[in-house]
């Protein structure tokens, strides 16, 4: 008889592990699939948000692509940041979609090339308006051009990359220039057997973003045969880091208004012929001039 009860016992012992094993097993397969489906979850989310992202990139990358400017300096950096663009768009394209910190990280360096991207719009418009700016001002009277003189000294403050564009308005530039023979009694003349002199007539035009001060204007004065006038080899002068040797000079105080102004050469005689005067700062030609004698 104990040996039946303890028969039975045994049974039931085992029937209690049976069971207890089979309510474990299927509480550890549910975690599993609970865990397996949470982790599908997240790869889709995270798939999802890689899509975003790389699609943002491709968005970043076709605005960078129609990006231009008409200041060299400019365009260099504009290439510059599409590659990095480019690099991100790949390094994004490789990355799993499970590596949530680099994504994370190539987010933080999209917001960042998107900031630079608005920086550079900016400039472009900017030197957009300072290009305009430059065209008006020709036409403008002397009260316009003090405003914009301004206008030009803040962009030079704030952009040094349209110093190239500020130099090119800045230039003294002439004009009404002519040239005339003068006799003896300081009269005009054409015959070149009466006359003494040369005079040549410029006038510097109003620009009031051009730096003022003392500045000599020069002429070279060709005669009939091709030949420079000049008294001596010593006569020399640099226009645009080249030099050349000037028949004569005069040095004016100009500070930004018109100014009107004649440099003489005296010449022992004149020959016949037509006589070519060009004018000369050291920043350029501001103009040629003739004179037939006859």
């Amino acid at each position: 008889m104990e040996a039946m009860e303890e028969e039975e016992n045994g049974r039931n012992i085992y029937k209690t592990i049976t069971i207890a094993l089979a309510v474990v097993a299927v509480v550890l397969l549910g975690v599993l699939i609970y865990i397996w489906s949470d982790r599908n979850g997240m790869i889709d989310d995270l798939t999802i948000e890689k899509d975003q992202l790389t699609q943002q990139m491709e968005e970043l990358k076709g605005d960078y692509a129609v990006l231009s400017s008409t200041n060299d300096s400019i365009n260099v950096e504009l290439d510059r940041e599409r590659e990095k663009v480019e690099q991100l768009l790949e390094r994004v394209k490789k990355t799993e979609a499970t590596n949530k910190a680099k994504l994370r990280q190539y987010e933080k360096e999209l917001g960042t090339l998107r900031a630079v991207m608005k920086h550079y719009i900016v400039q472009i418009d900017s030197l957009n308006t300072l290009n305009s700016q430059l065209r008006e001002e020709a036409s403008q009277a002397r009260a316009e051009a003090k405003k914009s003189k301004k206008q030009y000294e803040e962009a030079s403050r704030t952009a040094n990359e349209y110093a190239k564009k500020i130099e090119q308005g800045s230039q003294l530039k002439g004009r009404a220039i002519s040239m005339v023979a003068l006799a003896g009694n300081g009269k005009e003349t054409v015959r070149s057997s009466r006359v003494v002199k040369l005079k040549v007539n410029v006038t510097l035009v109003e620009n009031s973003i051009a730096e003022h001060g003392y500045k000599y204007i020069y002429i070279r004065i060709k005669d009939p045969d091709g030949i420079l006038m000049a008294d001596g080899q010593d006569q020399i002068f640099t226009v645009a880091g080249e030099s050349m040797i000037y028949s004569e000079r005069r040095e004016v105080d100009y500070q930004g208004a018109e100014v009107d102004l004649s440099i003489y050469y005296p010449a022992a005689s004149f020959s016949k012929g037509v006589y070519v005067a060009e004018v000369y700062t050291e920043e350029g030609l501001l103009g040629t001039t003739d004179l037939l004698l006859k």
